[in-house]
């Protein structure tokens, strides 16, 4: 393919591609690319991907579950990390208590 042929599919493939990014799913390559993997990239970058036979683009349902399992990782994260700050304020609690304990049998000893 000739610079100038690569240029042309770049403004084919990105006169196709309506949002501003997109999901490319790569394909295997000679260098050691793996296949199957989804990658939200600009429209830009998913052009020279296609038009390099690296990646292609994801279909409607391929979008719909990347983004799904993008979701369901991220709510897993807020719930582990919330999960984090109240075992966090647990223990606080628990010294607190400590602390009120060693305090009244201070108090009691005077």
């Amino acid at each position: 393919m000739t610079l100038k042929e690569y240029y042309r599919a770049v403004e084919a493939i990105l006169a196709t591609i309506k949002e501003p990014f997109a999901v490319v799913i790569s394909l295997q390559t000679p260098n050691g690319g793996r296949a199957g993997m989804a990658s939200e990239v600009s429209r830009e970058t998913a052009a020279r991907l296609v038009a390099e036979e690296k990646a292609r683009l994801a279909s409607a349902e391929e979008v719909a579950q990347m983004r799904q399992e993008r979701d369901d990782a991220k709510r897993l994260k807020d719930i582990a990390e919330l999960q984090q700050r109240v075992r966090m304020t647990r223990l606080a609690e628990d010294e607190l208590k400590a602390l009120k304990k060693a305090m009244q049998s201070t108090r009691k000893g005077e």
